[in-house]
């Protein structure tokens, strides 16, 4: 058991008494946090004030070169980093490695954006005259991580932020208080000043509504749920505080007539099994034409069979436990409702043992029904027939979110023609709608985001800056 202490000003503090078990052994406590309260988030606060004038002093280099150190003490800190996450978070080994590494090489590729951070040099109407733009922080963000991706996501938000020159504190999900700690660790152990980067455990109710309330902090960047996310916006848009905002998904995958169903199935299941379904890109509804349906639906079913539940540190498994008892109920309920409403589960549907589960692939089910619309975040998949490619683009958009959405085809035309037509941010063709480059922008629509600014690729630091034009007149 370790305890997971919140960082303040550069020092360990905090009261543990919020347990986290491992949702694949229950009875194992991982980690003990503090549970922290509005004034612990305020001195968190008044720290980053304090520090962030004097970092964002440094050049982007030396600011970068922080980043990069940190990620080479996450390098050697891997396998150890990644063991924690496995006992925390549940995924399996290699998606747990395959996690951390994206956090390293997340710190890396801003880390090494210190050297070309760069406004623009324009042309004047007046002679003589230099114009010139200029990145400026925004001081104080705050970011608000989810538990599913408990070492990516706050560094693919904190690493822009803290090389923009920005001081950042970091809440991270109840359910995941190690992850972030290792992150925090590194960035402190490579030379991170005291207070530019602090970590606040606790409860999105107390500690992520004070930090969102507070009048320092000029930015919040938060992934997780749509109501909550809502709600968020709110308070910000009252104070006139910018805000980003990823969250919810029902993403899609279109098989057409001439899609190599094998190999659709495999590309289908990836994106839905991996990660225990829990991921916001998730595949969670698969719409099908009839040439290919029954082979799809065959194919998908030996791949759902085929998965091995259990713990993600024995090497037989090859997908992880359901994070929680809570998030398992929503899964459970999801597939008893479908067998309910009479869909083909493929046969009786295997009872969970403790937090592990087995996938689910309902065919026939309707596309106005509660399993095509609500999202679940779990192994469970809705497949729903269509005639044909113009109905499938349909039924891709006809929904609240619209974060990723896939097509299997051979046929570049239609692959082309679905990519412009599909109301989604990301879109893959015969590829999983899970993945993504840590280069390329990613976000979405509707209810899956605020659709203002974009995470990762180069164009991160957006979300993080503001721009300054600056005019010299150089008269001879």
């Amino acid at each position: 058991m370790t305890h997971a202490l919140n960082l303040i000003a550069g020092s360990w503090t905090g009261d543990p008494v919020a347990e986290r078990r491992n949702p694949a052994a229950p009875t194992e406590v991982v980690a003990v946090a503090p549970r922290s309260t509005a004034a612990d988030v305020s001195d968190a606060v008044a720290a980053a004030v304090e520090a962030q004038r004097g970092w964002a002093a440094l050049t982007p280099v030396a600011r970068g070169t922080v980043l990069l150190d940190a990620a080479d003490l996450l390098r050697q800190r891997h396998a150890g980093i990644a063991e924690d996450l496995v006992r925390e978070e549940g995924k399996t080994r290699a998606e747990a490695m395959g996690e951390v590494r994206r956090a390293i090489d997340v710190l890396r590729f801003f880390g090494a954006g210190g050297w070309r951070a760069s406004g623009e040099v324009l042309p004047s109407v007046v002679p003589d005259t230099t114009v010139w733009t200029r990145a400026e922080p925004l001081g104080v963000v705050g970011l608000i991580t989810p538990w599913n991706f408990p070492i990516a996501i706050p560094a693919w938000k904190a690493a822009p932020a803290l090389v923009s020159g920005n001081a950042v504190v970091l809440k991270p999900a109840e359910l995941t208080p190690l992850s972030v700690n290792h992150l925090a660790t590194a960035l402190l152990d490579a030379g991170l000043p005291p207070g530019v980067l602090n970590v606040v455990h606790g409860t999105g109710a107390e500690a992520g509504d004070a930090l969102v309330r507070h009048a320092d902090v000029a930015a919040v960047s938060f992934t997780g749920s749509t109501g909550v996310g809502r709600s968020i916006r709110r308070l910000l848009d009252d104070r006139g505080a910018r805000a980003q905002l990823e969250m919810g998904g029902k993403n899609a995958y279109l098989v057409l007539d001439d899609a190599d169903t094998e190999a659709a199935a495999a590309t289908i299941a990836a994106g839905a099994f991996g990660l225990t379904g829990q991921a916001c890109t998730a595949t969670s509804r698969v719409y099908v034409t009839p040439q290919a349906r029954d082979q799809l639906v065959k194919a998908l079913r030996e791949r759902a069979a085929a998965v091995v539940p259990g713990d993600g540190l024995d090497p037989a498994t090859t997908m992880g436990p359901v994070v929680s008892t809570e998030q398992l109920a929503k899964d459970v309920e999801a597939v008893h409702g479908a067998a309910a409403a009479g869909y083909d589960l493929g046969g009786e549907p295997r009872e969970a043992q403790g937090q592990l589960l087995h996938p689910v692939v309902a065919s026939g089910v309707a596309h106005d029904s509660r399993l095509a619309r609500e999202e679940v975040f779990g192994p469970v998949v809705a497949v729903i027939d269509v005639a044909d490619l113009d109905e499938g683009v349909a039924r891709v958009n006809d929904s609240a979110y619209g974060l990723t959405a896939g097509v299997c085809t051979r046929d570049l035309a239609a692959a082309h023609d679905f990519a412009a037509r599909a109301r989604v941010g990301v879109v893959k063709v015969n590829r999983p709608t899970t993945g993504l480059d840590l280069n390329v922008p990613f976000g979405g629509v509707g209810d899956s985001s605020s659709n203002t600014f974009r995470e990762q690729g180069a164009r991160a630091v957006d979300f993080y800056t503001w721009s300054k034009s600056v005019y010299v007149g150089h008269d001879r």
